[in-house]
């Protein structure tokens, strides 16, 4: 039922900005990327037959189809460390959560092999990290957990928290692996697999870790909104109910409740407590998202499903555990209803330019409508010749310019550049070479939203000779106006902008 709650949403929902941007990951394929390892654009490219079966649909149908494959491994692991109540309950738990259903399990993004490569990884090590005599059968399971974590670091850099705490738990749990050459073995069976992703960091200034490592660098100014909001951001990301869930089930096992064997929730601790720490500690400083710590969460439902499969209420345990999916089963209809019908604006309406600013529905609506209207818009300014047949675009940030490039561009057969700092426009710098970069002289069109608008003099004056409006377009829902997208022709590039490409 979820898998098919999911492919209804992939073919109703418009793409978000994250999803459209991970798109050019499938588009252009590389070894690695400005912000993220391969894999997310190589799942597009599997269950998209490599973009031969395009739009959003396909698209999603990656992380829809992983995510069923995600649910039956926490079963099987649940199943694992204790019984099959306990897998039952971690199903529910995982279904029941927004980063399980929605953020991992049906967005197009990098969590969702992450997970699937992260739960592999967790049925692994149960299995291989407790053993005191280590057997053929041992050796076998953490060579294969090489090959699991070095996929999960080819998903997402996060992935490379389940060697740490494969570390974590030798360390302190069972040295005897250290003797073993297979734990060696395994590590460079990692390590291969991310050779290549080192490779071109290295051809490209290592700016993959650049660019993360200024993201999480401490400013030493204590942020209490920011560490609030990342701990609101866990709680909803997580689902209320499935986070309260869990903390009863730590707090049990704090006090010496004995619900599932020392050994795996020692495991399925160091899962979570390094990445959980971390990434919370550095919101004491830093503007974090909430999802970098999503993965620790999924190793705590495990356990919470085995404290909650021996525990005996009064109203039925198994009420409070499937209430999870009830809650976000609601959530999820009304949002879909807010997003796709709601005629009533939730953003900004004090003026044109700034219409629907703050409205979160509008990363994922309105873009077919702006589409369709630049295929009006440009048909008829190259048949009066006020454009030359063909045109391009041009953006200035990778938001809204991988919307814009997949909703507008690429159905018209027409290349989209974008003209700003690296960190603006991120692998749209790789695409630009990849296109042909901006041709002198050339007229180009762009297209500004009003809840992102910025001003075109501003942005490309210093490029063009000459800025000029072309037309506004009212973009509906409901019959009302949610955002307004305005047309601009950008005449005669100068040819005088500097591609930002990383030591070039």
């Amino acid at each position: 039922m979820a898998t098919l709650i999911k492919l209804f949403l992939a073919l109703q929902l418009e793409l978000g900005n994250d999803e459209v941007y991970y798109w050019t990951y499938a588009l252009y394929p590389d070894w690695s990327h400005f912000d993220h390892p391969p894999m997310v654009g190589i799942m597009a490219q599997v269950f998209s037959l490599n973009l031969l079966l395009p739009g959003s649909f396909f698209l999603r149908l990656g992380p829809v189809i992983l995510s069923a494959v995600s649910t039956w491994i926490i079963f099987l692991i649940g199943k694992k460390i204790k019984d099959e109540r306990t897998g039952l309950y971690a199903v529910y738990l995982f279904t029941g959560s927004v980063y399980g259903f929605i953020i991992s399990g049906f967005s197009f993004i990098p969590d969702s092999p992450l997970v699937l490569f992260w739960l592999l990884a967790t049925y692994l090590m149960v299995s291989f990290l407790p053993a005191k005599q280590i057997s053929k059968k041992e050796q076998n399971s953490i060579r294969w957990f090489g090959l699991v974590a070095g996929l999960a670091m080819l998903s997402k850099y996060q992935g490379a928290f389940l060697w740490i705490a494969v570390l974590v738990y030798v360390l302190l749990y069972n040295r005897s692996w250290l003797r073993q050459f297979s734990f060696y073995l395994a590590g460079m069976i990692s390590a291969a697999l991310l050779l290549p992703l080192v490779i071109w960091n290295f051809q490209n200034s290592f700016i993959s870790f650049t660019f993360h490592s200024e993201r999480v660098t401490p400013s030493w100014h204590i942020r209490p909104d920011y560490f609030l909001t990342e701990l609101g951001g866990q709680l909803a990301y997580t689902n209320p109910i499935v986070w309260v869930l869990i903390a009863l089930a730590l707090v049990a096992w704090f006090r010496g409740k004995q619900f599932l064997d020392n050994k795996t929730a020692h495991v399925l601790a160091v899962l979570a407590a390094p990445l959980w720490v971390i990434f919370t500690s550095f919101s004491v400083f830093r503007s974090t998202l909430p999802h970098w710590t999503a993965p620790a969460y999924v190793s705590l439902i495990l356990l919470a499903a085995a404290y909650w499969s021996e525990v005996k209420i009064k109203t039925g345990i198994l009420f409070w555990v499937k209430l999870p999916v009830y809650f976000l089963a609601v959530v999820l209809a009304l949002a879909f209803w807010v997003v796709n019908y709601s005629p009533w604006p939730l953003g900004n309406q004090s003026s044109k330019i700034s219409f629907g600013e703050d409205d979160f529905t509008q990363d994922i609506y309105g873009w077919n409508q702006i589409g369709d209207a630049f295929a009006r818009i440009s048909q008829r300014e190259e048949t009066q010749a006020r454009m030359p047949k063909g045109a391009g675009l041009v953006s200035n940030k990778w938001f809204p310019g991988a919307h814009l490039d997949f909703y507008a561009a690429r159905p018209a057969y027409r290349k989209m550049f974008l003209i700003g700092s690296l960190n603006d426009i991120h692998k749209y710098a790789w695409i630009n070479e990849k296109r042909g970069g901006l041709e002198k002289g050339q007229d180009y069109y762009h297209i500004a939203v009003s809840n992102l608008y910025k001003n075109p003099d501003e942005l490309f004056g210093n490029y063009f000779e000459k800025i000029q409006p072309m037309d506004t377009v009212e973009i509906k829902r409901a019959g009302r106006p949610m955002r307004y997208a305005f047309f601009y022709r950008l005449k005669n590039y100068r040819g005088n902008f500097v591609n930002p490409l990383p030591g070039r």
